[in-house]
């Protein structure tokens, strides 16, 4: 994975919901991954601004994650009736670092979309562009 000039640009406020959400899914009795929708501008760089959370539907949702399809469109939808754009989506990883599971890999399906990592063992957000091919890291900037 190649880290290029394109580049995440995440407010303080959003960072910091990243990471609660992440936390939450952690400390919970079975940790699981969480996920959502990332609301904000396409760039490059890619602005975000809002956050919002989406159930887990995976059968296996301490490794694994997959976003409800009802209501991922409902939150893109919601997002862009307030003006804004789908930048990507988010995830955490509860028990390891930020980088794509293989799993990650097989199911990205938005090519040129940001997918974002959440650690909150390693207290870090990771962020990736999805080729169609692969991932492509891409730094991210806190504003």
């Amino acid at each position: 994975m190649a880290v290029t000039d394109d580049a995440l640009v995440l407010d303080a406020t959003t960072r910091d919901a990243l990471l609660d959400h992440a936390r939450e899914g952690a400390n919970r009795e079975r940790p699981a991954e969480i996920c959502g929708v990332l609301g904000g501008t396409r760039g490059p760089p890619d602005h975000v601004t809002d956050a919002r959370r989406v159930p887990n539907v995976a059968t296996h949702p301490r490794t694994e994650y997959e976003l409800d399809p009802a209501s991922t469109m409902e939150t893109i939808d919601r997002i862009e009736d307030a003006g804004g754009e789908a930048v990507g989506f988010y995830h955490s990883h509860p028990e390891s670092d930020p980088v794509p599971s293989a799993t990650d890999r097989a199911r990205a399906t938005w090519t040129g979309y940001v997918y974002v990592i959440v650690s909150p063992v390693a207290d870090a957000i990771r962020a990736y562009r999805f080729t169609g091919d692969g991932f492509t890291e891409i730094p991210v900037r806190v504003d």
